[in-house]
């Protein structure tokens, strides 16, 4: 980290810091990130100074031990300024979250307080090129020797890839599939980078080679064979967490930016604010955004709660906020017209990055088939 970072004054994190630090550091930079497709590093140090990298860790690990409804806002917040930095801190919150949830007590005192500054970003290593996020058709495998693990294959689409120094990769085993620390300076992985993908291009993604990467037996998260107590109902749901709370913040900027758009944009000498069509268009913008808030903050207080039903909750606020965010990021676009087409304007990356959101911590397609198997389970007899 550098001393810039370390000098920096931590204020509490919560949504109104989170927003000062978005709009003060991130919102004038978002552009040029998306087009150099990387964020700098004293970008990344000043996310660490702020406390903005794991905030819901204990105190004790360098953590402010906030909950998760803050964490939800603050990404909120972040994705509102810049999804790419906001898709960081999901898989690093992923990683940390694992570790603070299975992993031993070593391994937390290792990790956990570099995790929440900063100096140790991380990374979540589950899709593969055939198998995308789906867990039963990986190929990566693991190898038990006397000297702990091998592992062999390939991951891919890793966000932060680029730049992580931790990998949690996920590999099958003997027993099943099992999650391990990899760390990048590890021999026999490679690291290639993933340029000019269509959104959030400046989270630096990644394809990871794993050819004889040989980790310690304390390399382990959790029990072997224990994937589907750790991937579905713990770090996946932190994921689609963050992916909501962002996606109404890609959302909120798609309706701040056609406000303010129209306000002054004017055609046969009337404000486009007048215009019956762009009110309707306006006023369905502003109803979806308080809805896709109201529901991942929901999800949030269940999870402050430890009531089971945050899962379910968490599914419904991503699939809800991400497609709302795609259409109104069209809808953006449509309004802005030519300009909005244009690189480098606010909407056409709101409108790449959106999309991105219906895609990532599991399709919409199988959002929606797990919602409607909730709701057979529940409301059939």
């Amino acid at each position: 980290m550098s001393p810039m970072a370390a000098s920096t004054e931590r204020v509490p994190t919560d949504r109104a810091a989170a927003r000062c630090f978005a709009r003060t550091h991130l919102a004038p930079l978002a552009t040029r990130f998306d087009q150099a497709g990387s964020i700098p590093s004293e970008t990344l140090d000043r996310v660490g100074a702020a406390g903005l990298w794991a905030p819901f860790l204990p105190v004790g690990y360098g953590g402010q031990g906030a909950s998760m409804l803050t964490v939800g806002q603050v990404h909120e917040e972040i994705g509102h300024a810049c999804s790419s930095v906001r898709s960081l801190l999901t898989v690093h919150g992923m990683v940390s979250w694992a570790l603070l949830r299975f992993g031993t007590p070593g391994q937390r005192e290792q990790w956990l307080p570099r995790l929440a500054a900063g100096s140790v970003l991380g990374a979540f290593c589950l899709s593969e090129p055939d198998a995308g996020s789906d867990a039963v058709n990986l190929t990566s495998r693991a190898v038990r020797d006397e000297r702990g693990w091998v592992l062999h294959g390939t991951k891919t689409w890793i966000t932060g890839g680029q730049r992580a120094h931790l990998f949690l990769v996920f590999a099958r085993t003997g027993a099943g599939i099992a999650a391990f620390l990899v760390p990048r300076a590890s021999e026999g992985l490679t690291v290639t980078p993933i340029p000019g993908m269509l959104g959030t291009r400046g989270s630096m993604l990644a394809r990871l080679t794993m050819t004889g990467v040989r980790v310690g037996p304390d390399a382990l998260v959790g029990p072997d064979g224990f994937v589907n107590g750790m991937v579905m109902t713990g770090v996946l749901d932190f994921g689609r967490y963050s992916v909501a709370a962002g996606s109404v913040g890609i959302l909120q900027a798609c309706l701040d930016a056609c406000a303010q758009y129209t306000a002054h944009r004017k055609v046969g000498g009337t404000a486009l604010r007048d215009r019956q069509l762009i009110q309707a268009k306006l006023s369905d913008m502003v109803t979806d955004t308080r809805a896709a808030r109201l529901l991942y903050e929901a999800a949030g207080r269940l999870k402050d709660q430890g009531d089971a039903d945050t899962l379910m909750a968490t599914w419904v606020a991503k699939y809800f906020a991400s497609t709302a965010a795609a259409r109104h990021a069209a809808e953006a676009v449509q309004i802005h017209g030519a300009v909005g087409c244009t690189p480098g304007h606010l909407v056409e990356r709101l409108y790449r990055d959106a999309k991105v959101m219906e895609i990532i911590e599991g399709s919409n397609e199988i959002q929606r088939i797990t919602i409607a198997a909730d709701a057979y389970r529940k409301d059939v007899r």
